[in-house]
């Protein structure tokens, strides 16, 4: 079969950016906000016995919020398939303006829910409309006490536009202007981030990968200073916000965000941090592969070619049926979805300049459909990435008929259901080798996730809990920066590495991001978290489907250590979950070194 390599947008706005259905959706929303502020400030529930005045409230911030997403991820959608599209940016910036406006009108709500005595706020979340937000008025309630006053709360979010959300889109246009010129095969080129980066981690030829990194660095270098200005002022940003709310924890709220405790988190990685020698041995035995006494930065992401084998390279439409098909041994429900996602157009992958970098799942809550974004080369990994962004797109339509508040689940859960997606189908592609060379291929890029979730975003998190350290009192430098960098990669790699890229604070967008504190650890915890789940589906083979379904239906509606002990029985505050899933990655490491050694 024949599947569309371009994103099917028309059923969602009509007409592109400048569709008259968009910017009358737009138009809406921005006037049903004062009629949403209105009805909050009249709300009391001491004149709405039976909360059927809150019920009707809740259903208009729930189509405002619906609306205002689904425009806010057209808008993004096309940005991303044609970066050079500025009308799609002055769209954006508005509707984060908008965005300010709803928070402003829900910040009373909160504060008025929190206000209630115990009695009356069981019995409005008891009302049959409003059960099914349960968990998310009351998660409402306990965040409303560490609210300031209105005019400040909305203070803040305005002066975000330009201060806070400014800083990170500086970083972009910092990011994304720069260019990385470099002669490589005897042919000049002049690169974005984006190729440079690729080039550096997949390029086949070693010397070209070390050219082309020491480019990037110096480029980066070349600006490091404002980098680092961009750094220390979203930092500066979020710290004193935090001072103002009372949290002088700097890790409060991106706890507070993923739903987890920090004995989870301090467990996760306690447990990581015990776990390193199979990682490092894989890596060792790659850089042997390789011809090098040991791994460099730049070379840990080089695919491995051993003999005369060639990497298989698929179809979009052959990596569209491999997906489906193993899907299917998993989850019927889950391989539906996937076809019709592919039949309907909801994934732009088409190879082509002028797309951003990057891939992502996007819901659309208007039309309750999902849109997927990426760049398909028809390598392993990029099939593996079709279902990864398939695996969100999934969990996004099991909630898709739900209150917003019960779709919100937290970005750790949220790489669950992406990862255990890709787990199937890297697994499989393993499976389907037919040489041991080709096995030794596969097997590498399937070791390219738990490699980077247990090293690289280790390195990660240790750097911006030193950076973090560091801010509280006064400005980071670019050598400090540079130097808590090094010492996070040379603790998380634990030997591994020869050389280091003492730049990545700089390079690495996940550190600009405004919207996400620590995006980081949470991409570990959804590897780790499905890595268990993944576990358990292959004991239970055909009767997981229905458990894992209530998993994902869950998601949003209880704590991550709730989650856990309800659905799969366990304790993540204790080793044994996390190490169960480390331990089957293990296995392919160890598997990888079996395999190379016989050749």
């Amino acid at each position: 079969m024949t599947y569309p390599i371009n994103w099917q947008l028309d059923s969602i706005f009509p007409g592109g950016i400048d569709s008259p259905q968009l910017h009358a959706r737009i138009a809406d929303v921005r006037t049903k906000i004062p009629q949403l502020k209105t009805q909050v400030s009249a709300w009391t529930a001491a004149t709405d016995p039976d909360f059927a005045d809150f019920t009707a409230l809740m259903a208009l911030f729930e189509d405002v919020d619906n609306g205002l997403s689904t425009a806010a991820t057209f808008a993004n959608m096309i940005q991303s398939a044609d970066a050079a599209n500025q009308q799609a940016g002055v769209i954006l910036n508005d509707l984060q303006t908008i965005g300010n406006d709803l928070n402003a009108a829900i910040t009373p709500l909160a504060k008025k829910l929190g206000a209630l005595d115990d009695a009356t706020f069981a019995a409005l979340i008891a009302t049959p409309a409003l059960a099914p937000s349960q968990f998310g008025l009351t998660e409402m309630r306990e965040q409303a006490k560490e609210l300031l006053d209105d005019a400040t709360e909305a203070l803040i979010n305005d002066l975000a536009v330009d201060g806070f959300s400014g800083w990170a889109t500086h970083y972009t246009t910092l990011s994304t202007t720069q260019r990385f010129d470099v002669t490589l095969n005897g042919e000049a080129l002049s690169l974005s981030a984006g190729q440079a980066q690729n080039r550096f981690e997949s390029d086949p030829i070693a010397t070209n990968r070390e050219q082309m990194f020491n480019v990037w660095e110096t480029t980066w270098e070349a600006n490091a200073p404002a980098f680092a200005d961009t750094l220390n002022h979203l930092a500066g940003f979020r710290l004193a916000d935090y001072k103002a709310h009372g949290q002088q924890d700097y890790m409060h709220k991106p706890l507070q965000n993923n739903r987890m405790s920090a004995a989870t988190l301090d467990q996760m990685w306690a447990t990581v941090s015990a776990n390193k020698a199979p990682f490092v041995a894989f890596l060792d035995q790659k850089a042997k592969l390789m011809g090098k006494p040991k791994m460099t930065w730049y070379d840990q992401w080089a695919p491995v070619v051993v003999g005369d084998f060639t990497p298989k390279v698929y179809t979009f439409d052959e990596a569209a049926e491999f997906i489906i098909t193993n899907f299917r041994k998993f989850s019927p429900k889950m391989a539906d979805f996937a076809q019709h996602a592919f039949e309907s157009g909801w994934i732009e992958s088409e190879d082509r300049p002028g797309k951003r970098a990057g891939g992502y799942m996007t819901s659309v809550p208007d039309v309750k459909e999902a849109r997927i974004f990426m760049t398909f080369d028809g390598s392993a990994s990029g099939v593996s990435t079709i279902a990864h962004e398939l695996g969100h797109a999934f969990h996004s339509s099991i909630l898709k008929d739900f209150p917003v508040l019960r779709r919100e689940y937290a970005m750790n859960v949220a790489e669950t259901a992406s990862t255990f997606a890709e787990l199937i189908v890297a697994d499989a592609t393993v499976k389907a080798a037919t040489s041991v060379e080709e096995k030794l291929n596969l097997l590498d890029a399937k070791m390219s996730n738990p490699k980077d979730m247990l090293l690289n975003i280790h390195a990660r998190y240790l750097f911006e809990r030193s950076f973090y350290d560091a801010r509280q009192t006064g400005l980071v430098t670019v050598p400090q920066l540079k130097a808590l960098m090094q010492q996070a990669q040379e603790r998380a790699y634990a030997g591994a590495l020869v050389t280091f890229d003492p730049m990545y604070w700089a390079n690495k967008l996940h550190f600009f991001k405004d919207g996400t504190p620590f995006y980081n650890f949470p991409y570990t915890f959804g590897y780790l978290f499905s890595s268990g789940i993944y576990a358990k589906a292959q004991q239970q083979a055909g009767s997981f489907e229905d458990a894992y379904i209530a998993l994902l239906t869950d998601t949003a509606n209880m704590t991550t250590e709730d989650l856990a002990q309800k659905h799969l029985g366990v304790d993540l505050t204790q080793p044994d979950f996390w190490q169960q899933g480390i331990d089957l990655a293990a296995a392919d490491a160890q598997l990888f070194i079996d395999l190379s050694n016989q050749l």
